[in-house]
């Protein structure tokens, strides 16, 4: 017997957004679609939509976070919600409040719905499975296992450039067993059917089971580049580390930082992008970051457009919004 997958309602529209994983390329493409639909929204002279009115959103930061959750809250003040930030660290949680009890006297508040980000795995699919119907939630990064609008606003920029999926090599590079983006980002890429995903990293911080995701695993850098079409960075997660598993950030950089002479083995019109925040000098150089081919702030910019395509489609599906994209 088929298992209900908890984010999508009886008709298969998107609920709640807590991972790419068990979402089909349609409902991929309908969110990058409608991305493209509200990223002129942006440049407008007057910057919202009214599809979210008389909505109230909650931004529930139990991480510090600054870009992730600006983009979000901008994304639903674009669609006209009211939006309001908890400090977690000034909540009841920090007074020993359980957070069921936290969700259901935010639930009494009437709200619409919950933006999550967590340092435990697995904390935004637990509050989905115990939020009221009418309740969203999104999940702004889970520990080690996902962060589905970042890498939803990494496709958006790789479809701004390269148009078709289809022929693309992309390359991940870094610190792929703490990073719940590669994840998410893995998932993503297969799911739109890219021709190949390469994971490049040392040994010591590639997942053991990281090939069942259906990448091909590099431990060489430059070996991992050839003809690589995208080239996705990522910061080391010093805070998820345990031991010693780098000798030192320099040793790092001269392995697995990119530089312009590494760049030079991927194809001629690559780009390289990076989830953030950057570590000048530890995984990519200043004259890369700050390059031609870099769409590092594109990806800034095109977060608020993924993430309002993504609040709309969630409350869409058990609100009937009325309203048009102007």
């Amino acid at each position: 017997m088929r298992r209900h997958n908890i984010q999508l309602d009886k008709n298969g529209r998107l609920r709640h957004f807590l991972t790419i994983e068990g979402l089909n390329r349609k409902l991929l493409v309908e969110i990058l679609d409608t991305a493209e639909s509200f990223s002129g929204v942006t440049e407008q002279s007057i910057k919202k939509v009214p599809l979210l009115r008389g909505k109230t959103i909650v931004n529930l930061f139990f991480e510090a976070s600054t870009r992730t959750r600006t983009t979000f809250e901008l994304a639903a003040k674009r669609l006209s919600a009211d939006v309001l930030n908890i400090n977690v660290a000034a909540s009841a949680t920090s007074k020993g409040e359980s957070l069921l009890d936290t969700l259901h006297n935010l639930q009494a508040m009437h709200c619409d719905m919950f933006v999550v980000r967590h340092d435990r795995s697995g904390a935004a699919h637990f509050i989905a499975q115990h939020v009221a119907p009418h309740i969203s939630v999104i999940n702004a990064g889970d520990g080690r296992h996902a962060h589905p609008t970042q890498a939803m606003l990494d496709m958006f920029t790789i479809r701004r450039h390269k148009k078709d999926f289809a022929p693309l090599n992309i390359a991940i590079v870094g610190d792929i067993l703490h990073s719940r983006v590669a994840r998410s980002q893995i998932h993503a890429l297969t799911t739109l059917g890219v021709n190949e995903v390469r994971v490049i990293g040392p040994e010591t911080l590639m997942p053991a089971d990281v090939e069942a995701l259906g990448v091909h695993v590099h431990h060489d850098l430059r070996e991992g580049l050839r003809d690589v079409d995208v080239v996705i960075t990522l910061r080391l997660q010093h805070e998820r580390m345990r031991g010693a598993l780098l000798p030192s950030e320099h040793e790092y950089f001269r392995l697995f930082g990119l530089t312009e002479e590494k760049l030079a083995l991927a194809k001629p019109d690559v780009i390289v992008m990076h989830p953030g925040p950057i570590n000048r000098g530890v995984e990519i150089d200043s004259a890369v970051a700050d390059g031609s081919r870099s769409v590092i702030l594109e990806q800034v910019t095109h977060g608020i457009a993924v993430r309002m395509a993504i609040m709309s489609m969630a409350m869409s599906s058990h609100a009937n919004i009325e309203g048009e994209i102007t």
